[in-house]
């Protein structure tokens, strides 16, 4: 345990962050993915200047602009709860957390802002080639947006490009382009943004099945139908290539997140990848169906690669050069203890203990031997650094067994288009409306692996989610929580009831 924390002050920040996540990303990635997907279909409109295809890209974009209108309140919000419930966390990384976020705001953003006036009021106003292009600007601006965001949050799970300044006793960004291209930066933009354009080819394809069975708009449906199946084929492809690398990549710089995602226990040689199981906190997993070798080739390339295990992280492997848990705690107390007298020192105008500590902060074998476990300190109990391992798994399976089911499910819209047999399939028909809330299913399981799976931590290995809160009161948190709740609540009804009547009214004449 912490000391001198409200533990129900963490649950209550956390669930009050969770939820404003959880429905701001309700609203992303629909707006990520359709609005490249308008920017092709404008293409072909000025390509071929057929009036038709203006018509298509316009109830699409009527779609996405009451979709995007109400994705930006909860994003504000969500920014502001780093000031209001982790003032800690702000403080202590915020030269470098701050960075892509004020990037997003300024540039990304504005851009985006910018050109969406343009790209909805600019019809016959200005030449078809600049409002093409003021199109593209936005769903350029979107995705870019995203990248800072999510580079804000790779830097989270990978800290990199910064130094730790023990005189603000705050980490300092030292490389900004390390920070940017991270191995963990670039896998997490393009496997998150791609989902974003699997879930908007879904739900094109599921709201133009839905005029097809009510026997409306074929021509409509059918082109929209075509531009979604072969933009989602694709993007669903590299969905699976992209969560590959993510995989791999978290394998290297997250291992107690990627044991808890496989509920590997024991770490093993030739390890297989578990199709089904029963898993638990603390045991192997029973009643279990896996794949032989699978789990070791997907991680190194290499059947019989030694994968590691929780219990390896925790007890600590000699073999493998492996420190244990408990040894992490105790050196990152001795780093924190270093600070803290580093600092009564500078107070008590002590200057040769304060010189003397000072330089240790610059010493590489300090770095590397105690401070890199400085956010151990924080900690007393090994059992804490493990993240629960029964959601980490399944969810973990839920967003996987989904993904391929979508690389299936666009490989067949995209034969039965060419084939003009589309009319034919009414049960396939219903198949692809009902998988509407299959990609927001599978994006939220995504987020629960990333953000649950790497628990205990808001920084990996710097500092525990415990000690990154404000401190402000247990009850503020839980009365905004509640609201937050009820108002995401009623802004996600209100979004579904217009996008819902203005689907039933159908594309408008031009």
């Amino acid at each position: 345990m912490i000391e001198n924390i409200d533990l129900s002050l963490v649950d209550w920040s956390r669930a009050q962050f969770a939820l404003t996540a959880a429905y701001h990303w309700i609203f992303v990635p629909l707006t990520l993915g359709l609005s490249f997907m308008l920017a092709f279909m404008e293409t072909i409109y000025v390509k071929t200047g057929n009036p038709e295809w203006k018509r298509i890209t316009k109830f699409w974009m009527i779609l996405f602009g009451i979709n995007f209108a109400i994705g930006v309140a909860t994003g504000i919000i969500l920014e502001f709860e780093f000031g209001t419930n982790w003032s800690n966390y702000s403080w202590f990384v915020g030269d470098i957390f701050g960075a892509p976020l004020a990037i997003e705001g300024i540039f990304a953003f504005f851009m985006e802002s910018t050109f969406i006036a343009i790209m909805f009021f600019g019809w016959n106003k200005i030449s078809r080639k600049t409002h093409l292009i003021s199109t593209w600007l936005v769903a350029f601006g979107a995705n870019l947006s995203a990248l800072w965001i999510l580079v804000a949050n790779a830097w989270m799970q990978y800290p990199a490009g910064m130094h730790f300044n023990p005189d603000t006793a705050r980490n300092e960004m030292i490389n900004f382009w390390d920070v940017l291209f991270s191995p963990m930066a670039i896998h997490k933009f393009l496997h998150t943004i791609t989902s974003g354009f699997v879930l908007a080819a879904v739900f094109v394809i599921g709201v133009s099945a839905w005029f097809l069975l009510k026997k409306r708009e074929q021509a409509f449906s059918r082109r929209s139908m075509a531009v979604a199946a072969v933009f989602g084929l694709l993007t669903s492809i590299f969905l699976v290539v992209t969560g590959d690398f993510s995989s791999r990549t978290i394998a290297k710089y997250q291992p107690m997140k990627f044991a808890a995602t496989e509920a590997l226990h024991t770490g093993t040689s030739g390890a297989g990848w578990t199709v089904f199981g029963i898993p638990s906190q603390t045991e192997e997993t029973s009643m279990k169906i896996e794949i032989p070798g699978l789990l070791s080739f997907m991680t190194y390339y290499d059947c019989d690669a030694y994968v590691v295990g929780i219990n390896d992280l925790l007890e600590g492997n000699a073999a493998r050069g492996m420190m244990s848990a408990a040894e992490k705690i105790e050196r990152g107390k001795e780093a924190r203890q270093v600070l803290k007298d580093y600092k009564a020192a500078k107070k008590n105008n002590d200057e040769a203990v304060e010189k003397r500590l000072r330089a240790k902060f610059d010493d590489p074998v300090f770095q590397e031997e105690y401070f890199k476990y400085f956010g151990y300190g924080f900690l007393n109990n090994p059992q804490s650094l493990v993240p629960n391992v029964p959601l980490t798994f399944w969810s973990f399976r839920v967003m996987v067994g989904l993904g391929f089911y979508f690389v299936v499910l666009f490989a067949v819209v995209l034969w039965l288009v060419l084939k003009d047999r589309l009319g034919k399939r009414r049960w396939l028909l219903w198949l692809m409306l009902l998988s509407i809330p299959l990609p927001y299913l599978a994006g939220q399981a995504g987020w629960i692996v990333a953000e649950v799976g790497r628990q205990p931590w808001a920084i990996q290995d710097y500092l525990p989610t415990a000690a990154a809160v404000s401190q402000i009161d247990a009850g503020a948190v839980q009365i905004t929580f509640w609201l937050f709740a009820a108002i995401f609540t009623t802004l996600l009804i209100a979004e579904i009831s217009i996008m819902v009547r203005q689907i039933k009214q159908g594309p408008k004449e031009v």
